[in-house]
């Protein structure tokens, strides 16, 4: 009967759905595992069921959540629950299936055993799901798929003994490079050899051969399965940006060994590339009629070997074949013919290479990047060659025409070295530089010796092939080595390392067996040989074995790296038993601010040891006892305390918070309290509710006071509740809950729950409790409605004063509010010498005023609200409304809610642009922008903490929680443009046409921990637009509106002006920053305007000059004349009208070239806060027309590898051919020989010298500029052009 009722509750348990993604072999990171399992199941079971189901050994593997960073592995020797650890029941849960402390997880014998000998089709992936080959690309994983090659790769790290390297990114071309290096005896031998001097100038982290030597040491001596080359990139001068740009592995290896060389100089290895890598051979022209023949010795590192000759069909089957072809020399003849020196004439000749010497370790490229001139695209050739285990390099010296009436061998004078001579010239000593010769000279013994000489002295061994897999667009990189000590080649796979045979080198060899056509390798495998490294076999030379005794340095430095990776592995184990989670705590002296902090805490620590580390933390030790804190669970985005942990003071961290995990669903709060109080317990169901008592007599919103109540209570209870938190009586109760921004709901209904009425884990609430008849209206017109919905929409700004404002200089005067304005008032600033007012007498003063304003006489004046006022209302003669008399007090007193008669102020004049080419916040970005306002920060700026019984402020929560959303919204401004246009609501005096009623506005003096000191701190109604913001604050700057400019401060300080008067402050919040700057304000149809020169050679082509304004109608020559004394004065530019220009700025881009004649807003579109280019001219303007096109050009010289300055040319048309007849006037190239391209991207078009061969599109077959693929337009174009490079 018992077992019956637990199957039936097991079939209704919900169900963890895991999706587990085995990330320990390239081969698996795309299989999931995916087991459903109850939510009983403990962490044990959920191991045990994955090792089962991806057929490893249990214990041999991590698992971790798989959608975080950094994730710590979940405890295998747990029995807690999924559900208690964190899983979620009928949700996707990821997990990670990782190596174990840098192990690759064990397969289970059996699985091997089928693994071997079950048929190739049941090797799919859909049938076995656990470990695959680690060896092959992903790009190759088809190629190798023998049931040999899978099962030898299966081999971990264990068993071969070698250590992988970590791809950064895209750093597998390195990674191969550097595999080949360390598996190559004589390097690293000779590299072991180096010792670093740590006393030298040098630091060791910019050492590449230091890095190279601990790399080598880790690579030989470490126990992990991969290691990090970061070091090594680190001292290449790369960031970690190029870690994600792939390289070319033969151009890096030359870079390699060119830096080596360079930091080698006067040490015992500084010739060691040179020893091992470097071989020479002779470029010789040979007249065919005298023997003449003239040649130079070059040195080389690598080979380069032609996969597919230019022009030819058919692609080199071999090494061999494209060896030979590489010596074979070619006869110039024809129009190709040799200008003999002997012959004083042009005669055939035989130009060709010849080897003089071949490095110890030959380095072969195959050349399988091509550029396709009939797509004009860069593409990877896959056809099929082969390479030899042992080349034979004989063949392939002193290739000679056995018709040439001559043959003759010249000096080997060193590299670089040239010189001639002829038949009467011939000399045997061919090598003078034996004493550095570590490789073998072919040239310096006769004939004769060289047919006596074994074989075997040229004869190499292949040890080294690195394989590209992709195309030419991309690709993987690996290494397939083979070791000298045992002879077994290993595939060097970034991480992987693992056995491989001979056939799966064969496998490198690319294409296919079949035709060698064209099109043989378009439909190939994309993974083949790219490079090969051969080494000489000789007996007296070749090491076979690495430093068995290191040398003393290099004992130390392995030492030293085995110690810090016991540390590390030690580290390692600490983190995955350390739980880490956000702590907050409101500090009980530091402004009562919500401070932030992570506690890491060991997963055996108590709850009782954690509270202590919580407390030193958070630096309590000399604010409160120990024994006055405690920590509870707090939701940080709802500011929500969820439970309290009484009696569970010495259960472990880890149980109590649900295991160790890289993160949390919920937080820890220290809580504090005074020494006479006690803490009140937080049980789980209850819901925070922090209430704000309203006193509408005095208009007073107290400070939150916290309340916790259940979901299922109804409105009368909760009032009840109310009732004995806050004293007043629930009878006359009304609550009024605040659900989001601008939602406020009177609870009217008694038996209807908390739950029903929207309550939520925290909530906010308003209660008022009086006699007063306002509960009689409509909930809408009632005076306790417009006091939360001022109090709601009321903002804190900083705002910053000129330097010349009263509060800092005395005779600055202030002129009164009124309808004067304009000259009347420039007058009074200069002769009324009354009113010069500090800011704190103007405070002192407004305060007084709004003293004598009754209440009586503001609800009288309320009832003719809707009437115009014919003379100056009271509020005419308020410089500003008082701030409260104690800015500590704990309540917060907001001025009287009764409207005030409608104010008309006289609104400053404005800039009048098209509306379309408005940049302002849209109204729905600053309903956006405002939507999280937090409703209670008015109260925030006025009052000190109220303690609770608990000793925790819930409304210093509040204020931390609102400030950091404030701070989120600053962030979405910090690249906004500020407002511009007009506004079309205004006359021509710039005064308002609707009427514009009276809103609340309140600014007092800064103190000193203010963020703006000497500056004001203003409360103002966010719905008051900025012409009534600019009149409230004219007695605090001391001028008219018109007088001053107002800019809002963003969170990165820069600084936009703000002109849209009729737009109100809705898209600022709490804690804004605003600087006054003295000035006028612009007039209708006045833009303000930001001038730069344009300097288009230099490294930044764009510098700020002057701030000016520019009008409606006028002209650009009227706007240049208005700039010349500006420049003078403050650039100290001396210009004429015409030796500069004025040209569109679009962000750094030179754009349309602004002709003198052209008008603003007609010619040419202006908005407010435009900006503008000025160029400099060398002479004067060529540009007269609209149809003239101004091209900026620049000569690419492929020779010198090299870009030159910018040249500017002016077109009449947008003739092609007359471009390249202006390129040809300044450059001197014929137009034949004459070569262009349109640079990509905007100016300056940068572009790598390496690059701009293939990157750009040479000579497009087109007539006009203005067609595809040119589609030059517009001025500032960049065009770059070239010799002709097949002229060449």
């Amino acid at each position: 009967f018992k077992t019956k009722f637990q199957i039936i509750d097991a079939a209704e348990e919900p169900r963890v759905l895991c999706i587990v993604q085995d990330t320990t072999n390239a081969k698996t990171i795309n299989e999931r595992l995916t087991l459903n399992l109850p939510a009983s199941t403990s962490l044990s079971e959920l191991f045990e069921d994955v090792a089962h189901k991806a057929g490893y050994v249990n214990g041999s593997f991590d698992l971790a959540w798989g959608c975080l960073i950094n994730t710590a592995p979940l405890d295998q020797t747990s029995e807690m629950t999924l559900v208690e650890s964190g899983f979620e029941a009928g949700k996707r849960n990821f997990l990670q299936l990782m190596d174990k402390e840098g192990e690759q997880p064990q397969i289970v014998p059996s699985l091997i055993a089928c693994f071997i000998w079950f048929e190739p089709p049941l090797l799919s992936q859909d049938r076995f799901i656990g470990p695959l080959p680690r060896d092959s690309t992903m790009g190759c994983s088809s190629d190798y798929s023998s049931p040999s090659y899978s099962y030898s790769s299966i081999l971990n790290k264990s068993e071969t003994g070698y250590v992988g390297l970590v791809n950064q990114a895209m750093t597998c071309y390195l990674n191969s490079l550097l595999q080949t290096l360390f598996m190559t005896p004589e390097f690293r031998n000779a590299l072991y050899n180096w010792e670093f001097v740590s006393d030298s100038e040098e630091d060791p982290v910019n050492s590449i051969p230091y890095q190279l030597q601990r790399l080598f040491v880790l690579l030989q001596t470490s126990k992990k399965r991969a290691i990090e080359t970061t070091d090594v990139t680190r001292s290449f001068g790369w960031d970690s940006s190029e870690a994600w740009q792939q390289h070319d592995v033969q151009e890096l290896c030359r870079v390699m060994f060119d830096a080596l060389e360079q930091k080698w100089k006067q040490t015992e290895q500084a010739d060691l590339i040179n020893q091992l890598y470097q071989g020479k051979l002779k470029d010789y022209v040979r007249c065919l009629e005298c023997g003449y023949e003239s040649w130079r010795i070059d040195t080389y590192l690598d080979i380069p070997l032609v996969i597919r000759p230019f022009g030819a069909s058919q692609a080199f089957g071999s090494v061999e074949e494209a060896l030979q072809a590489f010596v074979q020399p070619e006869t110039l003849d024809g129009p190709n013919q040799y200008f003999c020196e002997r012959c004083k004439k042009k005669c055939d000749a035989r130009k060709g290479l010849r080897f003089l010497h071949f490095p110890y370790l030959l380095t072969l490229q195959l050349k399988r990047f091509d550029f396709d001139y009939s797509t004009m695209h860069r593409i990877k050739l896959n056809n099929r060659m082969t390479f030899p285990e042992e080349l034979d390099m004989s063949p392939f010296i002193d290739v000679e025409d056995e018709k040439s009436p001559q043959t003759e061998s010249c000096t080997d004078s060193g590299a670089e070295n040239e010189g001639s001579c002829h038949s009467d010239q011939m000399s045997n000593d061919f090598c003078t530089d034996d004493g550095v010769d570590e490789g073998i000279c072919l040239d310096n013994t006769s004939s004769t010796e060289r047919v006596m000489k074994p074989k075997s002295s040229l004869t190499f061994e292949l040890f080294s092939v690195m394989v590209h897999s992709g195309s030419a667009a991309g690709g993987h990189y690996y290494a397939c080595i083979k070791s000298f000590s045992d002879g077994q080649w290993y595939s060097f796979n970034d991480q992987h390392v693992s056995k491989i045979t001979q056939d799966d080198i064969r496998k490198t060899y690319g294409g296919s067996s079949g035709s060698r056509g064209y099109y043989a390798g378009a439909f190939t495998s994309s993974t083949n040989a790219y490079m090969l490294m051969y080494r000489l076999k000789d007996t007296t030379r070749n090491a076979s074995k690495f430093f068995e005794d290191f040398p003393v340095h290099i004992q130390r430095l392995v030492q030293k790296e085995k110690e810090s990776e016991e540390q590390e592995k030690r580290q390692r184990e600490i983190e995955r038993n350390t739980c880490k989670i956000k702590l907050f705590c409101m500090h009980p002296v530091k402004k009562m601010m919500m401070m932030e902090n992570k506690l890491e805490v060991h997963k055996d620590k108590t709850l009782r040891e954690a509270t202590e580390m919580a407390y030193k933390l958070m630096d309590l030790e000399d604010v409160v006892p120990l024994v006055c804190c405690r920590l509870v669970k707090y939701d940080e985005f709802h500011e929500y305390l969820e439970r309290s942990y009484e009696g569970e003071e010495d259960m472990p961290m880890g149980l109590l918070l649900g295991g160790v995990k890289s993160s949390y669903m919920f937080d820890l709060l220290l809580e504090t309290r005074q020494p006479d109080q006690v803490f009140q317990p937080y049980k789980p169901g209850e819901v925070m509710v922090k209430v704000h008592v309203v006193d509408l007599k005095s208009e007073i919103i107290a400070p939150p006071l916290s309340v916790r109540a259940y979901l299922n209570q109804t409105v009368t209870e909760f009032k009840q509740l109310i009732a004995q938190a806050t004293g007043l009586p629930a009878e006359t109760m009304r609550i009024v809950l605040e659900r989001c921004y601008n939602d406020i709901r009177l609870l009217y209904v008694p038996n209807k729950t908390l739950k029903a009425e929207g309550f939520f884990r925290s909530n906010k609430v308003f209660v008022e409790s009086s006699d007063s008849t306002d509960d009689q209206v409509t909930f809408t017109d009632s005076l306790l409605w417009k006091l939360l919905d001022r109090y709601g929409n009321t903002i804190r700004l900083f705002v910053s004063l000129p330097e010349q404002s009263p509060g800092s200089l005395a005779n600055r005067t202030s002129c009164p509010k009124g309808g004067g304005g304009g000259a009347d008032s420039e007058d009074s600033l200069e002769g009324s010498k009354g009113c010069r007012k500090s800011v704190e007498a103007i405070l002192e003063e407004s305060t007084e005023k709004l003293k004598n304003l009754s209440l009586q006489q503001q609800q009288a004046l309320s009832t003719r609200g809707g009437q115009k006022s014919s003379g100056h209302s009271d509020f005419d003669h308020i410089d500003s409304p008082a701030p409260e008399t104690d800015p500590i007090s704990q309540t917060s007193q907001l001025p009287p809610i009764s409207s005030l008669p409608d104010c008309h102020f006289p609104s400053e004049e404005r800039s009048d642009s098209d509306l379309n080419n408005d940049r302002s916040t849209s109204s729905v970005d600053s309903d956006i922008l405002s939507s999280s306002h937090s409703s209670d920060t008015l109260c925030n700026a006025d009052n000190g903490p109220l303690p609770l019984a608990n000793g925790l402020d819930s409304h210093s929560i509040t204020s931390s929680r609102r400030s950091k959303a404030h701070e989120a919204k600053k962030e979405t401004w910090d690249t906004a443009e500020e407002d511009s246009g007009t506004d079309s609501e205004y006359d021509e005096n710039g005064k308002s046409k609707a009427e514009m009623q009276y809103l609340y506005f309140r600014a007092e003096s800064c103190t000193q921990e203010d963020e703006v000191r000497g500056g004001l701190l203003v409360h103002v109604d966010k719905r008051i637009t900025l012409a009534m913001f600019k009149q409230n604050l004219e007695p605090f700057v001391g001028v008219t509106s018109t007088q001053f400019k107002v800019f809002r401060v963003y969170s990165n300080n820069q600084e936009f002006e703000s002109v849209r008067l009729n737009e109100t402050l809705s898209s600022f919040s709490d804690d804004n920053k605003i600087t006054i700057r003295l000035g006028r304000a612009l007039k209708k149809g006045e833009y303000r305007v930001k001038v730069y020169q344009l300097l288009i050679n230099d490294p930044e082509p764009c510098k700020f000059l002057v701030d000016t304004v520019f009008a409606k109608g006028m002209t650009v020559k009227q706007s240049k004349e208005e700039l010349l004394p500006l420049l003078k004065e403050q650039c100290k530019l001396n210009l004429t009208i015409d030796r500069f220009r004025l040209r569109k700025k679009t962000w750094k881009n030179p754009g349309t070239v602004f002709l003198d004649y052209h008008v603003y807003e007609e010619d040419i579109n202006i908005s407010s806060n435009w900006e503008v280019f000025l160029e400099v001219l060398e002479e004067p303007e060529r540009m007269k027309s609209m149809s003239h096109l101004a091209v900026l050009t620049r000569r690419w010289c492929p020779s010198q590898m090299k870009l030159e300055p910018f040249q500017e040319v002016v077109l009449e048309s947008s003739s092609v051919e007359e471009l390249k007849e202006k390129l040809s006037e300044i450059s001197g190239i014929l137009l034949e020989n004459l070569d262009f391209a349109k640079g990509r991207g905007t100016f300056p078009c940068d572009i790598s010298v390496l690059e701009i061969h293939q990157d750009l599109d040479w000579n497009p077959k087109v007539s006009t500029l203005n067609v595809w693929p040119l589609y030059i337009c517009d001025d500032g174009a960049v065009v770059f052009y070239r010799y002709g490079v097949h002229r060449q």
